[in-house]
């Protein structure tokens, strides 16, 4: 079973895929072009010590996005995702 959750939500070593991205205007536009857009597969590799900036692998590339900019990423994960906080 699936659920979407906000990327900002997810903890290291989940995985999901993008369901919709909920920015708009520029932030929408500059989310996309970074190839984060419905369909992608991610990976969610760490955050930072203070849990801001997250560290994302998409399409074989490393990342690194604001919480302000993960929470207007919804992400379709699976309940059975044995992920572990570091």
């Amino acid at each position: 079973m699936s659920r979407t959750i906000p990327m900002r939500s997810m903890v290291a070593n989940q995985s999901g895929t993008i369901n919709q991205i909920k920015g708009s205007g520029i932030m929408g536009v500059r989310i996309r072009e970074m190839g984060l857009v419905p369909g992608a597969t991610i990976d969610i590799l760490g955050r930072a010590p203070l849990n801001d900036p997250i560290h994302v692998k998409l399409y074989g590339n490393n990342l690194t996005l604001r919480n302000n900019e993960a929470d207007h990423i919804l992400v379709e994960v699976d309940d059975l995702t044995k992920a572990t906080e570091r």
